[in-house]
């Protein structure tokens, strides 16, 4: 099975379409129906699509969960139908700008416990977008807020039993190298897909930094990507690809399953997993980070957050 499932990985189509997810489905165990039962979980971007099958899928395993959204309107819709499909869950929902540097220092100011971190939220602008803070929207959206959040919220995490922490990248950053030359996309003609993508791959470059960081705190931390899955997201920004591929793409559950399951079992900090299975980082020639790009890239996030 696991040298089927690396050609499948590898073939892209196999590996990331309902039938991938499906064919790894068979020989997996699923957590404890109560394997976070006591535990706060919090999912950023939780009101449609991964986020909110995430957010339902960690209530179900009995997390309060805390749906942190840019539109209240949505979030009560999304609490109200994880509400209904798990009847008993705490869900609460609170409003998070991943892209606003001020609302996620509120954010973080406003939370008491926590054992979960997701970072989901995503964007996918079709032209070049300054936020408040003068950064580009998803470079803001995908690395500077996650990265802030992560880190203000360190004591809470440092106090929990069995911390993670888990960043929803996407297998489009395999296309694309750290550009730690050009993080906020100044050069060149923009392009929303591209700029997804770049930032999804600062993500995954983020995880052994941020393990690095913590080693001393017990927080794993990990990186995964969903495959392709039937969201709202990709419809919307996406409608070539949504319409070329609809017939294979997962469901938003099948697309959050290794979400869940990293928040509720114990594998090691650190990597980049993809249907309960650590991946490569990288499988295309020249997108390998070099040391020196890695920390230009660090210390350039660092010092946009105001981190220390």
């Amino acid at each position: 099975m696991s040298v089927l499932d690396t050609i499948a990985d590898r073939l892209v189509v196999p590996g990331y379409s309902k039938w991938g997810h499906r064919l790894r489905k068979r020989n997996w165990s699923d957590p404890e129906p109560d394997a976070l039962r006591g535990a706060t979980a919090v999912v950023t971007g939780a009101s449609s699509g991964i986020g909110k099958a995430a957010a339902a899928g960690l209530a179900r395993l009995g997390a309060e969960v805390v749906l942190a959204v840019r539109d209240g309107r949505k979030g009560e819709a999304a609490r109200a139908e994880i509400v209904a499909a798990v009847p008993g869950a705490t869900v609460l929902v609170r409003h998070c700008d991943l892209s606003d540097l001020d609302s996620v220092r509120r954010f973080a100011a406003e939370t008491d416990r926590l054992d979960v971190l997701v970072h989901n939220a995503g964007v996918l602008p079709q032209e070049r977008t300054v936020t408040a803070d003068g950064h580009e929207l998803t470079f803001a959206t995908h690395v500077l807020g996650p990265l802030l959040l992560t880190d203000l919220l360190r004591p809470l995490l440092v106090a929990s039993p069995d911390p993670r922490v888990v960043f929803v990248s996407s297998g489009g950053m395999y296309t694309q190298r750290l550009r730690a030359d050009d993080p906020e996309y100044r050069e060149g003609t923009y392009r929303g897909a591209t700029a997804y993508a770049r930032t999804k791959r600062m993500q995954v470059a983020l995880v052994p930094l941020l393990t690095e960081r913590y080693a001393s705190d017990g927080i794993a931390v990990h990186g995964m990507h969903p495959g392709w899955a039937d969201t709202p997201g990709v419809s919307g920004s996406l409608p070539g690809f949504h319409k070329l591929t609809r017939t294979f793409l997962r469901t938003a559950e099948e697309g959050a399953d290794t979400i869940v399951w990293l928040a509720a079992t114990s594998p090691r900090g650190g990597g980049f997993w993809h249907d309960r299975r650590e991946r490569p980082a990288h499988v295309l020639p020249g997108t390998a980070e070099q040391p020196e790009d890695v920390a230009a890239f660090w210390r350039y996030c660092t010092e946009a957050a105001g981190l220390r």
